[in-house]
C-alpha cells in the first residue's frame, strides 16, 4: 500500500503546481482525482485514504464554506435574504429534478446519487455529503468538477460582455499567528465530533462551519481562521484522493452512459440562472454583471474574484452565500426529502 501513496502524493502535487500555474479551476482537487484514479484504474483496486487526514480535510471545506459569512453583515445578509431565497429555490428545484430524473432513467444511480451530481454550489463539499449519506461520491465528484469546470470556464467570457460598476474596495489580508493555526487544526479536526454532539446533519461539514462562523464574529479584526494554503491544499487533496482512489471501470462507464444528460443538465442550469438574474436587477437594483455573478450556478472563488475586479456590490457574496446555505440545508435532510418526494409512488 505504502507504495502506491509514494507515487501518488508527489505526482498529486506535481500536477496539482502544473494545473493551478495554468489556472485550472479546482487546480488541486482535479490533480489528486487524476492522480490517485489513474493508479486504482491501473491496479484494480481502490487506494483508501487515511481516515485522519480525510477528516482534517473534509473539516477544512467545512470551515472555508462558513468563512465567508463571518465577512457579510447580518444587515446586508437579511436585506438580500428574499432574493436570496428565490435564486436557491429556483437552483434547488432544477437539480433536485434533475438528480431525480438521471435516477429514474438510470438504475444504477441513486436517488441521492443523482441529486447531489447536479446540486448547483459546494462542489466540494458535495463530494463528502455523498459519502456521508451513502451515495455514489465517485459519481457525484465527475458530476459536479465537470460544471465547476465548464462554469468557470464560461465566466470570464460570458461576464465579458457586461457592463460593470464602480466604487468597489478590496479588503486587506490578515496575516495568521501560530495559535490561530493550532485553533484552525483542531476545529477542523474536531468540529465534526460537536456536530454529531449536537445532532447536526452531515456533522462533519456542518460541525466545523457553524464553529468556524462563531467563533470568527467574537475574534478582534486583528486575528482570523483563515486556514493557511498549505491546509486548503491538504483539504482539496485529501477529498480529490477520495474521489480518485475509488473509482473503477464500471464507475466510470456508468459516468460516460449519463454524459449528454449531465451535459445537457449544466447547460439547462446556467441558462436558468441567467434568466433568474434579469429580474433581480430591477428588484435589487443592481446591474446584469452582479445579478448573473450572484446566480452563477457554482465556481464561487471565480465568481468572488470577477466580483472584486468588477467593484461588484456585497449582493453577489450574500445571495451566493444564501443559496450555499440552502444546498447545505436541503443536501444534509437529503434522505427526508427523497422520501417526501416518492411518497405514494
Amino acid at each position: 500500500m505504502w507504495w502506491r501513496w509514494a507515487i501518488v502524493a508527489p505526482a498529486s502535487v506535481l500536477l496539482g503546481l502544473l494545473l493551478n500555474w495554468w489556472n485550472v479551476p479546482a487546480a488541486w482537487i482535479l490533480a489528486a482525482i487524476i492522480a490517485s484514479g489513474t493508479m486504482a484504474l491501473a491496479g484494480g483496486e481502490e487506494l483508501p485514504v487515511n481516515e485522519g487526514v480525510y477528516r482534517f480535510g473534509r473539516g477544512i471545506i467545512g470551515m472555508l464554506a462558513g468563512l465567508p459569512l463571518v465577512g457579510v453583515p447580518l444587515g446586508v445578509l437579511g436585506g438580500y435574504l428574499l432574493p436570496g431565497v428565490f435564486v436557491a429555490v429556483v437552483t434547488l428545484i432544477i437539480g433536485i429534478g434533475g438528480g431525480m430524473l438521471l435516477a429514474r432513467r438510470e438504475k444504477e444511480v441513486s436517488p441521492e446519487t443523482g441529486i447531489l451530481s447536479m446540486l448547483a454550489g459546494g462542489a466540494s463539499i458535495m463530494p463528502v455529503l455523498a459519502r456521508e449519506l451513502g451515495a455514489d461520491y465517485r459519481f457525484v465528484a465527475l458530476g459536479q468538477y465537470l460544471r465547476l469546470l465548464v462554469v468557470s470556464m464560461s465566466l470570464p467570457l460570458v461576464t465579458a460582455f457586461f457592463d460593470r460598476p464602480g466604487g468597489g474596495v478590496a479588503g486587506d489580508g490578515v496575516d495568521l499567528v501560530w495559535f490561530m493555526v493550532l485553533a484552525v487544526a483542531l476545529i477542523a479536526y474536531f468540529g465534526e465530533t460537536l456536530g454529531r454532539l449536537a445532532r447536526l446533519p452531515v456533522p462533519s461539514v456542518l460541525g466545523p462551519l457553524i464553529i468556524t462562523v462563531g467563533v470568527s464574529l467574537l475574534l478582534p479584526d486583528s486575528l482570523t481562521l483563515h486556514p493557511p494554503e498549505i491546509f486548503r491544499i491538504i483539504a482539496f487533496l485529501a477529498i480529490g484522493w477520495m474521489c480518485g482512489g475509488a473509482l473503477s471501470i464500471p464507475a466510470l462507464t456508468t459516468f460516460a452512459r449519463q454524459l449528454p444528460a449531465t451535459i445537457t443538465f449544466i447547460v439547462v442550469v446556467i441558462g436558468a440562472c441567467a434568466l433568474t438574474a434579469w429580474p433581480l436587477t430591477a428588484w435589487l437594483d443592481i446591474t446584469y454583471f452582479e445579478a448573473y455573478l450572484a446566480t452563477s450556478p457554482g465556481a464561487l472563488e471565480t465568481v468572488l474574484a470577477l466580483s472584486s475586479e468588477g467593484d461588484a456590490g456585497p449582493v453577489v457574496v450574500a445571495i451566493q452565500l444564501i443559496r450555499l446555505l440552502g444546498v447545505l440545508l436541503i443536501a444534509g435532510w437529503l434522505p427526508q426529502v427523497i422520501r417526501l418526494l416518492t411518497r405514494g409512488r
